[in-house]
């Protein structure tokens, strides 16, 4: 059966995605300096996002554990 709805949908993976696709974009000098605060907000927006939808994917430590060096 064909999936009638229409209507569009974005997912988690499609937002991270578009953060590296900014990321990629930027280091490749794509945008003018007057443009990277925007470009800069809205990459940090999504990263804090897609973070908070994959807690899964943060690296998992305790407060009393201290990174590997």
């Amino acid at each position: 059966m064909e999936n009638t709805d229409s209507t569009p949908t974005l997912s988690v993976l499609d937002l991270a995605n578009v953060r590296d696709i900014l990321d990629l974009a930027a280091r490749r000098g794509a945008f003018a300096a007057g443009e990277m605060v925007a470009v800069g907000t809205v990459f940090n927006k999504l990263t804090a996002w897609v973070n908070a939808m994959n807690p899964q994917q943060q690296p998992a430590t305790t407060p009393d554990q201290t990174p590997a060096q």
